[in-house]
């Protein structure tokens, strides 16, 4: 049986439980670049800079929520999501 392969965080749903995380995962895998673009993010800490973003209370509660459903880091979701716009973007020139 051929796996899902996952090539965008987007693709993995919201799980209403364990069990419906555990079956989704049991068919599906992550593709090898997303992931080695999620370390990458963090082998690159010594090299950004700090910036300031004002953001509405309740859009930051909701990213911090989608983000503890993946296991993630709030900040390097958000990071991961802006270097996939910035190559869409690129792309589409």
């Amino acid at each position: 049986m051929a796996l899902n392969v996952v090539s965008a965080w987007e693709e993995v749903p919201l799980f209403d439980s364990e069990q419906a995380e555990a079956a989704f995962w049991a068919d599906s895998q992550i593709d090898l670049r997303l992931m080695e673009g999620a370390t990458a993010a963090g082998a690159e800490l010594s090299e950004s800079v700090t910036i300031t973003l004002r953001m509405d209370p309740r859009m930051l509660g909701r990213i911090k929520r989608v983000a503890r459903e993946r296991y993630l880091n709030y900040q390097s979701m958000i990071k991961q999501w802006l270097s996939e716009r910035m190559e869409k973007e690129l792309k589409d020139r």
